[in-house]
């Protein structure tokens, strides 16, 4: 199945769209195409382990790989996962369900891609006679960044550079980055906010004389962010997974199906939903939850995408972002192929700050999609109560999409069943959590989670305990413009 860039590139196959990451003209790579799944093919899924359904799946959506190829590529990725299951579906009351996808090495959903994508990219480029070095160039909200560097740590020949807003991540997700290991990896903290970075390392991508010397050193570049390829497909495999564990245990029919909650800054979490769907997956609404940060909520309401707001720091950072990026593969979509059409959207919102659809498109959108949003304030109140009423500890992310599926039944009166996502441990995100528990908490973050612990009953992965201990390695801050200095300097050290 190849795949084609969002903004007119040719078409190329999956292992040359992972190797690259992005398009050459700064498009994404999109699919020309998607398989189609029948009710009995979930009830096959059913019967595999998770490493065997991710298998599956990665074989239809990335050509150029056979399943008994991507099969212990899988075992070994999903290997680290502190339940059997790998993303289990937990029951709420109301007929909700929560996928749970932080139960990787480092407790957030990016570890369901990142833990594949290491094998996924230096497969690709063994396919591709690929002999440099592969470095790997990502920005991070908070989650990304430290499970590209699990992933990547020590992976011969590659190299990856993590740069996350200073000041805008979790304290958490700070320790667990600057204290990573590993001779190929490199952190840098950015003054300016996610969409700083973000900026910053598609710039890099695009600059012929950054990308020439870091040629001449032997080294192409590639991303780990969900703009590469090789990070969305391994993504779209929980939800068929979710869909087939619900219809074994009766929860959901095929006929009838369920709606999804995600919450997304990026939109590549909810794409993936998107494209489980295109696939047959019985999903009807998805429902996208945004923080205060709601710019995707905004533009799913009325079709314009305005990134001219206030950018807010929230107690869900990984959430904080105004430049949705994966939102430019659905617009493909919406645009039924025209590559002009979506690069002219793109240079309008980089030149002016905003886009408009049109009334058209924001029907055919409004068909699928349903947006929302929730403060800090009810975020938190959804904590507390989810944890008073059903004795299910919320991450703030997770509560945003607790909140905002509430909001949903409520407003349209649609009583399917509903999967809400869940994207990372309560646990990295400790201090928020205590507070809106109302939890008497003097200290750190670590202290936070003690006290998380005691009080609820719910361990504490171990991985927040042994971080605490762990030294600094990495001290490096830039500016948002010298990003290509700080990548330089790293590998010269």
């Amino acid at each position: 199945m190849p795949y084609m860039s969002t903004r007119g590139a040719e078409a190329i196959s999956a292992p040359e769209a992972i190797v690259r990451g992005i398009a050459p003209d700064g498009g994404l790579y999109a699919p020309l195409s998607l398989p189609c799944l029948k009710k009995e093919d979930f009830s096959a899924l059913a019967k595999m382990d998770y490493p065997a359904r991710a298998a599956w799946a990665l074989a239809l959506l990335l050509d150029g790989f056979e399943q008994d190829e991507l099969l212990p590529m899988a075992r070994a990725a999903y290997s680290r996962f502190d339940d059997a299951a790998v993303a289990p579906v937990r029951p709420l009351e109301e007929k909700r369900h929560i996928l749970e996808l932080f139960h990787g090495p480092t407790l957030a959903f990016k570890d369901m891609a990142l833990q594949m994508l290491p094998r996924l990219l230096t497969a690709s480029a063994k396919k591709q006679g690929e002999q440099r070095e592969i470095a790997i160039l990502t920005a991070t909200s908070g989650d990304t960044g430290k499970a590209a560097l699990e992933g990547f740590q020590d992976v011969p020949g590659t190299s990856v550079n993590v740069f996350y807003p200073l000041g805008g991540v979790s304290a958490v997700q700070e320790k667990q980055m600057v204290t990573s290991k590993g001779k190929n990896v490199h952190v840098t903290a950015v003054k300016g906010n996610f969409d700083d970075a973000q900026t910053g390392v598609k710039t890099l991508f695009a600059d012929p004389a950054f990308v020439e010397k870091m040629n001449a050193m032997g080294k192409t570049l590639s991303s780990a962010n969900s703009i590469n390829l090789g990070r969305l497909a391994p993504q779209v495999a929980y939800y068929l997974s979710a869909c087939a564990d619900l219809m074994e245990s009766g929860a959901i029919t095929w006929e009838e199906g369920m709606n999804v909650c995600v919450p997304t800054g990026n939109f590549g979490n909810i794409l993936a939903a998107w494209y489980a769907k295109r696939m047959g997956a019985p999903i009807r609404m998805l429902i996208c939850a945004s923080n205060q940060n709601d710019v995707l909520a905004d533009f799913i309401r009325t079709g314009v995408y305005d990134r001219r707001r206030a950018f807010h720091k929230t107690i869900s950072p990984s959430m904080d972002i105004l430049i949705s990026s994966n939102l430019e593969r659905f617009l493909l979509e919406l645009a039924e192929g025209d590559c002009a059409q979506v690069r002219a959207w793109m240079d309008a919102l980089k030149q002016e700050g905003v886009y408009d659809i049109g009334e058209e498109k924001l029907k055919k959108l409004q068909r699928h999609f349903v947006g929302g949003y929730a403060d800090d304030r009810r975020t938190a109140d959804t904590i507390r109560t989810t944890w008073e009423k059903e004795k299910y500890l919320l991450d703030p992310h997770t509560a945003v999409a607790v909140s905002v599926a509430e909001d949903y039944r409520n407003a349209s009166g649609d009583a399917l069943p509903m999967l809400i996502v869940s994207t990372a441990s309560p646990y990295k995100f400790a201090a928020d959590v205590a507070d809106a528990l109302a939890l008497p908490v003097e200290g750190d973050a670590f202290q936070a989670a003690a006290a998380l612990e005691k009080a609820t009953g719910v361990k504490a992965p171990a991985q927040v305990a042994e971080l605490k201990d762990l030294p600094v390695l990495h001290h490096r801050i830039c500016e948002k413009d010298e990003m290509g200095e700080a990548v330089l300097a790293g590998f010269e050290e």
